[in-house]
């Protein structure tokens, strides 16, 4: 190796040293007695601080004079994914807030329907429907919205996933079941949402509605 002759004293199995955006590559650790070079040291959890004290009078028995320098592992590890962390934070906030205001227009709409259509929920009434018919009525435009803004968004954002994990070179596989549960959540929200005025606008007195203002 670069002229020299070198003996192996050891073969370990593949192990990632670098992003999983990479794969695994060939990697060797050379012993040069007298030159600078940095220690690995498996530290058992919770003996941290312990073990970090045994190192350096380890070291200053045998290097006096020297500054005792040390960094972990997983921290380096942890700086590969940075952007990864800043993406998942972002998501989080941006996806609650699209949440409160999707809910919030949901509901708006709800007080709406329910108002314009508030004689009509009660000769409904008075004619024999019940609470569940009128809950029935008012939610089902909604779902219906709401379906085909989920059937829009699965294959759009199944692609955007997709995109972002072949990016890596080791990766999970995407199954439909993800997808499946995110739009039958949505569903929920939104039936939750609307079915509160929708159940509130059911429960009132047919006299009411139809009196004379």
């Amino acid at each position: 190796l670069w002229g020299k002759e070198r003996k192996i004293i050891g073969v370990v199995k593949n192990f990632n040293f670098e992003s999983l955006h990479e794969k695994i590559k060939p990697l060797f650790f050379i012993l040069n007695p007298g030159h600078t070079f940095e220690f690995m040291v498996r530290i058992k959890a919770g003996k941290e601080k312990e073990a970090l004290n045994n190192i350096k009078t380890f070291y200053d028995e045998f290097n006096p004079g020297f500054l005792f320098d040390y960094k972990f592992l997983d921290q380096d590890y942890q700086a590969l994914y940075t952007s990864e962390e800043r993406v998942s934070v972002l998501s989080k906030y941006f996806a609650g807030m699209a949440i409160i205001i999707s809910c919030l227009g949901l509901f708006g709409l709800g007080v709406f329907t329910s108002q314009r259509r508030y004689k009509e929920i009660g000769v409904r009434k008075i004619l024999g429907s019940s609470e569940f018919g009128i809950i029935y009525l008012l939610s089902a435009d909604f779902t219906k919205l709401v379906i085909a803004s989920i059937i829009i968004a699965l294959p759009l954002s199944y692609y955007l996933v997709k995109s972002w994990l072949d990016s890596f070179a080791y990766r999970i596989h995407l199954s439909l079941w993800y997808f499946v549960m995110a739009g039958a959540v949505t569903l929920i929200i939104a039936w939750l949402t609307v079915g509160t005025q929708a159940f509130k606008a059911a429960r009132i007195n047919p006299a009411q509605c139809l009196r004379d203002e």
